[in-house]
């Protein structure tokens, strides 16, 4: 898909970095998460404080050509989505064998570089969190992966999603299911911190290009 222009920054971005919004039957605007919905879109980055901005600067009547009426709680609605969408990939990556569970699994998908991302519950335990970030130290410095953590879902959601209780530690394994899975968590995570916030140094954002149209 081709660059698309944040109608809040006016800054190109590839597609994966925004999020697309139409206007619904209704007239209200509509997250477009999977951008597959029909009709004149536009695009804002990608993260909970420009969504926030479009709807308070009601940019989307201007960018859509069109009268629309914004959903007070846009913001929280498009968290919603992409946290639904992120368990229930989630869920099928444990289907497809690409996830393992408890501290002890966690630990040996690190430690041998088969893990593509750590998911931490956020009742996880500070010393928990902190043995796993000992595991994934080492793994990198000896040449490995550097793995991503996240703490996004309660024991309850991941316990859902991934078909199992207590669960308080996860690795998404390095396949392509278990990658897959990656994608979409970590687009919760940039979504609600406004910068991809990774337990794992090094993420950097993507360069910004010459602007284009931001809308089809």
């Amino acid at each position: 898909m081709n660059d698309r222009t944040c109608i809040v920054t006016r800054q190109t971005r590839e597609a994966d970095a925004l999020l697309r919004f139409v206007a619904g039957p209704d007239g209200s605007v509509v997250p477009d998460i999977r951008r597959k919905l029909p009709g004149r879109g536009c695009w804002v980055t990608a993260d909970r404080a420009h969504v926030d901005k479009a709807a308070g600067k009601n940019l989307f009547a201007r960018a859509l050509k069109t009268g629309v009426t914004v959903p007070s709680d846009l913001g929280q609605m498009v968290d919603g989505l992409l946290a639904s969408a992120a368990l229930g990939v989630m869920g099928l990556a444990r289907k497809a064998g690409a996830v393992a569970l408890g501290a002890a699994k966690v630990d040996g998908a690190v430690r041998t570089g088969n893990a593509a991302a750590l998911l931490h519950a956020v009742e996880a335990s500070e010393d928990g969190v902190r043995k796993l970030a000992q595991a994934r130290h080492a793994t990198k410095t000896a040449g490995g992966p550097d793995i991503p953590a996240f703490r996004l879902f309660s024991e309850a959601e991941m316990g859902l999603a991934l078909g199992a209780t207590n669960v308080i530690h996860a690795a998404l394994l390095a396949s392509e299911t278990g990658k897959a899975a990656l994608r979409r968590v970590a687009a919760l995570d940039r979504y609600r911190a406004g910068f991809d916030t990774r337990m794992a140094a090094g993420a950097q954002e993507p360069e910004e290009t010459t602007p284009t149209k931001d809308m089809e």
